[in-house]
């Protein structure tokens, strides 16, 4: 059975839905009794599709919790553009603004009567790299990190030439999500450990729904280490004299679960292991071009989980990524090319509901 340092993983990891009320500072409350303040905070629009008000936005404690400083995942530009609205942490939760006003308000976080969902991660400690005086990487890097739930967020300024940065964890990352903060056009560039047996050279783009390719300039074609991620020299996570934003995940037994699986095109579909019952999933297809999905345990209350939004896009909610939510895993209950086609080589990023069984040997319910 699984064992886990994490018996409470909303801690660390939370989805909260809501709906708008146009109200500024609005007050939005995490559920539990850990009082999760989120560090990584990603809003979606549940209700609307393409144009304004299409979605929220995304935000971290680095950069800050500002309207200026928001990030959409379905756009290639740099921070603050199309901008109006945004969230601000708080010690349980955040809060949101009415994103009523302005030309563009597909950030928007808090119109009337619109469903949202944030999903929210927690880092925590500080940390500062001056690479010269630690010998820690080449390139100076800040962040905030937690090593318990293997997460960390990391700013620093590109160089145009390969190098290394410190990410702060103690164990490799096995998911990294790299975002150029300031210059239009540059993609949101991912690195799994997962994508293919030498996955040092391999990217996908978190905005976009094409396969996997291969490519030396963005890695260095050089796998993340205990302490450092390599960039090479490509303006999406390396421009010289430009910030850079990286999301780093470190694989964490009973919490999260970072790996690959390969559909049956079959309703009665593939069975993926990974030591918890999920509370959020997202995939994608590493061979084609597929939208990537995501699911989560808040807006599907029951099984088979069918509510999915789509990072690469400003589409709203549609109901047909069916899957159950187990004790132990995950299992597709579709034909959906997007998650399941018949041969079809997957990757998935996964955080926890409740471990299988936790430390002092508490098993996982089913839904």
């Amino acid at each position: 059975m699984a064992y886990t340092t994490i018996d409470d993983p909303s801690a660390y990891f939370q989805t909260k839905i809501y709906t708008g009320n146009n109200t500024d500072g609005t007050q939005i409350t995490n559920d539990g009794s850990s009082n999760l303040q989120p560090d990584w905070l990603w809003i979606k629009n549940r209700t609307d599709s393409g144009g304004a008000p299409a979605t929220g936005g995304l935000w971290d404690s680095v950069r800050g919790f500002a309207e200026n400083k928001v990030l959409t995942t379905f756009s290639t530009n740099g921070e603050g553009a199309n901008s109006n609205g945004f969230a601000v942490a708080t010690t349980d939760g955040f809060t949101v603004e009415d994103g009523t006003s302005g030309a563009n308000p597909r950030t928007a976080t808090n119109l009337n009567a619109k469903n949202y969902v944030a999903w929210q991660w927690k880092a925590g400690t500080s940390f500062t790299n001056d690479a010269s005086s630690t010998g820690i990487g080449s390139i100076d890097s800040t962040g905030s990190v937690s090593d318990t739930s293997g997460f960390s967020i990391v700013s620093y300024t590109g160089t145009g030439a390969n190098g290394t940065v410190k990410h702060g964890l103690s164990t490799a990352p096995n998911w990294i999500i790299f975002k150029n903060r300031e210059t239009d056009g540059q993609n949101w560039i991912v690195y799994h450990s997962a994508t293919s047996s030498t996955p040092a050279d391999d990217f996908l783009k978190l905005n976009a729904t094409s396969a996997v390719g291969s490519s030396t300039s963005y890695g260095n074609n050089t796998a993340p280490t205990t302490s450092v991620f390599s960039v090479g020299a490509n303006d999406n996570t390396n421009k010289s004299s430009v910030g850079q934003i990286a999301y780093c995940f470190a694989e964490k037994q009973g919490y999260s679960k970072f790996g690959s699986y390969t559909g049956n095109g079959n309703a009665d579909g593939t069975f993926v292991y990974t030591g918890f019952k999920p509370a959020w999933i997202m995939q994608k297809e590493t061979g084609n071009t597929r939208d990537w999905t995501m699911i989560d345990n808040t807006r599907s209350l029951f099984n088979a989980a069918d509510d999915r939004l789509v990072p690469n896009t400003s589409d709203a909610e549609v109901t047909n990524n069916i899957t159950d939510l187990l004790s132990n895993g995950f299992k597709m209950r579709n034909t959906q090319s997007n998650t399941n086609s018949d041969g079809g080589s997957y990757i998935y990023m996964a955080f926890a509901e409740n471990p299988f069984v936790t430390s002092t040997g508490v098993p996982a319910t089913a839904r």
